[in-house]
This record gives structure tokens, sequence and C-alpha cells, in this order.
């Protein structure tokens, strides 16, 4: 299977997640009926592993589904392979250890209508990370639509208006109408200090204080008296 025509598109880091959900969603706009299925793993290093699948009703025995576009530079990094299921059409992205930025690239799957669809913000508050957004259905038949996003990340949900099973969250948005995203993740930050760090630190600190201290006592104890009266 060749690889489709690739252009590029750079897009903030927080936008990332909005920049995935946006392109396979705004397919599925302009198709009528389609299948978007979209998986995002958030990793401990900031990275992220994900699955798409973008798929249309299969007309004939031919159709492959919608054209996708990828970013040139994500060639050798997303892998683009057939999907056929279920009387669906279309491909399935895979791609795993992609920065913040590189997914954001994913934006030109679909080009800029997206924007008018699909609001997601992943923003990180200290060692949380907070996920917002809606995704706007109201143009889409009911008729053979399946639209679905997961989010899974490392440690503890706080806090989701999607169904969460084991430490994943779902959201399956009806045709038709404006869907609501929200979630609160608890996981460390990757760029903050360990503890390890400002333990060593810390130890590093009072140790080089405690020899300072015990010099200034030794040279004072021995410098010599000078006798009274010279």
């Amino acid at each position: 299977m060749q690889s489709p025509p690739v252009t590029g598109v750079r897009s903030p880091r927080r936008r990332a997640l909005s920049a995935v959900l946006m392109a396979v969603l705004v397919l599925g706009a302009l198709s009528g009926c389609a299948r978007v299925r979209t998986a995002l793993a958030l990793q401990p290093d900031d990275t992220v592993t994900g699955e798409v699948v973008i798929a249309t009703p299969q007309k004939t025995p031919d159709d492959r589904g919608p054209t996708l576009t990828l970013p040139e530079d994500l060639r050798s990094e997303v892998d683009v392979s057939d999907y056929r299921q279920d009387g669906y059409a279309g491909s399935v992205l895979r791609f795993s250890g992609l920065s913040f930025d590189q997914v954001a690239q994913l934006t030109s799957v679909a080009g800029a209508a997206g924007e008018q669809r699909t609001q997601l913000t992943l923003r990180r508050a200290g060692n949380r990370v907070l996920v917002s957004g809606k995704v706007d259905l109201t143009t889409i038949p009911v008729d053979r639509a399946d639209f679905q996003l997961k989010i899974s990340a490392p440690g503890e949900v706080l806090d989701t208006n999607g169904d969460t099973d084991s430490g994943t969250i779902s959201w399956n948005f009806t045709p038709g109408e404006v869907g609501d995203i929200r979630a609160s993740l608890a996981y460390d930050d990757p760029n903050a200090p360990s503890a390890t760090a400002w333990t060593l630190g810390l130890a590093l600190l009072v140790a080089a204080v405690s020899v300072g201290v015990v010099a200034l006592a030794r040279r004072d104890r021995n410098e010599p008296l000078t006798p009274a009266g010279r």
C-alpha cells in the first residue's frame, strides 16, 4: 500500500489531542455516515501512543474509504493500514512515542475546517492533567454513525463525565448533539524535579554546611592566644 500524499501543519503542544480528534471527526462530518474511533494513551514521559480508525460505509468492493493526508515528517512515525469491518472501509492510523507537537501535526488529515466542530484542551496543573472540550455533531445523521474517543493515562482518574474502566476514559458521542468532554487526571509531571533529586540536593547542602561549621570551629579552637596588654 502506497503512502498517501503528505502535507505539514504545526500547532501548540496544548492543542495536540484536539488536533487528532478534530481531524477525524471532521472527516466523519464531511462524509455523513462514518465510523471514527480514536484511542490515545498518554505516557509518563509526555509522549503519546494511539490508534485512529477512520472509515465510511463501503460502497463497492474496491472502495477504500476516505483519502487521508499525513505530514511528511511523520511518514516514518505513523503507520497507515487498510480497515474493512462491519461494512465499513477506511484506514487505521497507529503511532507510538510521538511528542505532543508531533501529534498536533495530524490536523492536516482534515485541514482547517475542524476548529468549528471540536474543542479539546489538555492542560497540566502541577501533578494533574485537566482535559476539557466539546464535540459538535449536530450536522451528523444518526444512521450508521459511530463516534468514540478513549483517553488513558498513568495514575488516577480524579473526575470525568465519561465512562471509566481501569484508568481508561471513554466517550460515545451522539450524532445530532453536542457532546461535552471533561476529565481530571493525576500523575507526575515528567519535567518537575524528582523527590530523589530534591533529597540528594538537600543532603549535599546539609553536608556542605556541616563541613563549613566544623572547619570554623577547628580554626577558632587552634588560634594562638594573644597575651593581654600587647
